[in-house]
C-alpha cells in the first residue's frame, strides 16, 4: 500500500468517527454569522443552567461550569447531529446525587472523587456500546415508560428545591417526606429569601412567555446578583454561591476498593441507558426537523467522549440537552461550530468573570432548576396517552409513582423491568388467526377481519404473527388446539402459515414435535407453508438439513400448494417442492 493510500485510509477512518471534523473541513462561510449568534445564545443559557445543576448534583458551582464547557468541544468533533447541544441534565444530576450520596458518607472530597470515577465509567460504557453497535438501545425504554420516569424525576427535583426557594430548614431526603416537611416548615421561611426567590421565579416565567428567544435564565441570575450586591442580601442571611475558582481544573483520578467500583459500574450503566435514550430522542427530533439523519451508534461514541471529557475536567455525567438544543435551533445554528463558540464564551467567563458569580443567590438557582423541571414534566404526552391507550397511560403513571416511592436508582430498574414486562407480554401473546377465502379478494385472510370468509372443510389454515420461541411456544400450541376445537367440521389437516416467523428456537421445535405427535394420534396432519429459509441459521448446518428432510412431505412453498395437496390427499399426491420447514 502506498503512502497516499495509507493517508487516505487514515483520513477516511478519522472522518468516520469524527463527523464534526468533516463538517469543519468543508465549512461554508455563509453559516458563520448564524453559528456565532447561536453559540452566544446557547452559552447564555448553558452557563446558569450548569451552575444550577451543579447544586442539584451536590457539587461546587465551578464543577457545573466544567461540565457545561468541555463536553461541547468533544461533541463538536464526534457528534453526528448539527443541532444537538450536550451538557448537564436534570435527570442525570439527580441520579448522580442519589448514587453517590450513600457511597460518600458525607465526605465532600470522596463525593467528588466518586463523581469523577462515575463520569469516566459512563463515558467508557458509551464508547464500548458505540463500537459494538448497540445504538438500538435507544429504543429499549418505551416512550410511555421513559415519560413516566422523567416525570417522576421532575417531581423529585421540584420538591428538592422548595427548601432553597423558601429558605426554611429542612432535612428530609425522600419525595413525600419533603412535601410533608414543606407544609410543616412553611411558617419558618426566611422572608428575604422567600421574597427574592418568588420574585425571580415569577420573572423567569414571565420572560419565558413573552420573550422566548431571550436567555431568561441568564437574566434571572444577573438580576439575583444585582439584588444581592445592591441590597446586601447576603448580610441578611440570603444564601449565595460564594467563591468560584477561576481557571482550568486540575486532573485527579482517585482509586477505590473493588466493591465501590462494582456499585459505580451498575449506576453508570443506569445513567448511560436513561441519558442516551433521552439524549438521542432529542437529537433525532431536531435532525428530523432539519431533514437529515443521525447515526445512533456514532451518538453513543459522541456521548462517550463527552462524558470522558467531563470526567477528565472533574465534572459530572452529561447528555443531550433539549432546552439548549432548542435555543440553537431557534437561533438558526447550522453546524457543530455552535458548540465550540458556546464553550469558548463560557471559558472566557471562567477565566475572567468568576468573582460576580460568587454573589449568585441559591434561590435564583432554585428558580432556574424548578422551571427546568416543569419543562421536563411531559403533560402533552400524558394527554396523548389518555386519548390513545389507557393501558400505556397506567404504565407511565406507575413508573412515575415507582420513582417517587422507591427512589431514583430503583426507578431506573423499575423502568427497565416494566419495559421488559411490556415487551414479553406483547410477544408472548401475539396476534394469530384462522385463515379463509374472502369473496372478491385474492389469497387467504384472517376470518376475524372478514367474518364473511369461508374455510375448506377438513382444512385448518392457521397463522401465528410472531417469532416462535421458548416463551410463547405453549401459547402457540394452545391456540392451535383451540382453533381445532372451534372448527365447524372435523379437522384433518392443520397448515401453519409460517410467513411471520423469523426466529425459532429448540424449545419451540420440541413443543411443535409434541403437538405433531398429539395430532397424529388423532389422525390430524400438521403441515407448514411459506416458512423462511433462514430459520435454520440458528442451528448446526448438518442437523438443520436432516431436520428439514424429515418432514419435507408436509412443508410447502405457498398456502395454495398446501391447499392443493390437501385436496389431492385421497389420490396420488404430487411431491411438493421441499420448503425449509418450520419444525
Amino acid at each position: 500500500m502506498s503512502n497516499t493510500d495509507r493517508q487516505r485510509n487514515i483520513l477516511r477512518f478519522t472522518l468516520q468517527f469524527m463527523p464534526g471534523l468533516g463538517v469543519f473541513t468543508r465549512y461554508d462561510r455563509s453559516w458563520l454569522r448564524s453559528d456565532l449568534g447561536a453559540g452566544l445564545s446557547v452559552a447564555a443559557i448553558a452557563l446558569p443552567v450548569g451552575i444550577a445543576y451543579a447544586d442539584l448534583a451536590g457539587v461546587p458551582a465551578v464543577i457545573g461550569m466544567y461540565s457545561a464547557i468541555f463536553p461541547l468541544l468533544a461533541y463538536a468533533l464526534f457528534g453526528s447531529s448539527r443541532q444537538l447541544m450536550t451538557g448537564p441534565d436534570a435527570a442525570t444530576c439527580i441520579i448522580v446525587a442519589a448514587s453517590l450520596g450513600p457511597l460518600a458518607g458525607g465526605d465532600a472530597e470522596r463525593y467528588l472523587a466518586l463523581m469523577v470515577a462515575l463520569t469516566l465509567m459512563t463515558g467508557l460504557l458509551f464508547v464500548i456500546a458505540g463500537f459494538t453497535r448497540l445504538g438500538f438501545i435507544a429504543n429499549f425504554l418505551s416512550q410511555p415508560i421513559l415519560t413516566g420516569y422523567l416525570n417522576g424525576i421532575a417531581l423529585i427535583i421540584i420538591a428538592g428545591q422548595l427548601q432553597k426557594l423558601f429558605g426554611y430548614p429542612g432535612k428530609a431526603g425522600e419525595f413525600f417526606p419533603k412535601l410533608t416537611e414543606f407544609i410543616g416548615q412553611l411558617d419558618q421561611s426566611h422572608l428575604p429569601t422567600l421574597v427574592l426567590g418568588l420574585g425571580l421565579l415569577t420573572l423567569l416565567i414571565i420572560l419565558r412567555r413573552i420573550a422566548p428567544r431571550l436567555p431568561a435564565a441568564l437574566v434571572v441570575v444577573i438580576a439575583g446578583i444585582a439584588a444581592v450586591t445592591t441590597l446586601g442580601l447576603d448580610q441578611e442571611g440570603v444564601a449565595v454561591l460564594g467563591n468560584v475558582p477561576a481557571g482550568l481544573p486540575s486532573l485527579h483520578i482517585a482509586t477505590f476498593e473493588p466493591t465501590v467500583f462494582r456499585t459505580l459500574l451498575r449506576d453508570a450503566a443506569g445513567i448511560a441507558l436513561v441519558s442516551f435514550t433521552s439524549g438521542v430522542l432529542t437529537a433525532k427530533s431536531f435532525a428530523r426537523r432539519n431533514r437529515y439523519e443521525i447515526d445512533a451508534n456514532q451518538e453513543l461514541i459522541a456521548f462517550g467522549t463527552c462524558n470522558i471529557a467531563a470526567g477528565l475536567a472533574q465534572g459530572f455525567p452529561v447528555t443531550g440537552a433539549d432546552s439548549r438544543t432548542a435555543v440553537n435551533n431557534a437561533m438558526g445554528g447550522k453546524t457543530q461550530l455552535v458548540g465550540v463558540v458556546a464553550a469558548g464564551s463560557m471559558l472566557l467567563i471562567l477565566f475572567f468573570l468568576t468573582e460576580p458569580l460568587g454573589y449568585v443567590p441559591t434561590a435564583a438557582l432554585a428558580a432556574v432548576i424548578m422551571v427546568s423541571a416543569v419543562g421536563l414534566f411531559d403533560f402533552k404526552e400524558l394527554r396523548n396517552l389518555y386519548a390513545v391507550s389507557y393501558r400505556e397511560l397506567l404504565l407511565s403513571v406507575g413508573t412515575t409513582l415507582g420513582v417517587l416511592i422507591l427512589g431514583v436508582l430503583p426507578g431506573v430498574l423499575l423502568a427497565v423491568a416494566l419495559s421488559l414486562f411490556w415487551l414479553l407480554k406483547v410477544v408472548s401473546r401475539p396476534q394469530d388467526g384462522v385463515l379463509g377465502r374472502v369473496p372478491g379478494i385474492k389469497g387467504f385472510h384472517n376470518l376475524a377481519d372478514f367474518p364473511e370468509g369461508t374455510t375448506i372443510p377438513g382444512l385448518l389454515l392457521y397463522r401465528f404473527d410472531a417469532n416462535l420461541v421458548f416463551f410463547n411456544a405453549d401459547y402457540f400450541r394452545d391456540r392451535v388446539r383451540a382453533a381445532i376445537a372451534a372448527a365447524k367440521t372435523p379437522v384433518e389437516w392443520v397448515v401453519v402459515d409460517a410467513s411471520s416467523i423469523n426466529v425459532i428456537d429448540i424449545t419451540a421445535l420440541q413443543k411443535v414435535d409434541e403437538l405433531r405427535e398429539e395430532l397424529a394420534a388423532r389422525g390430524i396432519v400438521l403441515a407448514t407453508a411459506r416458512a423462511k429459509r433462514n430459520l435454520w441459521k440458528f442451528f448446526n448446518h448438518d442437523w438443520g438439513i436432516k431436520r428439514r428432510d424429515l418432514h419435507a412431505k408436509y412443508h410447502f412453498d405457498t398456502i395454495k400448494s398446501a391447499v392443493r395437496a390437501f385436496n389431492n390427499r385421497t389420490g396420488k399426491e404430487a411431491s411438493p417442492v421441499p420448503d425449509v420447514q418450520m419444525t
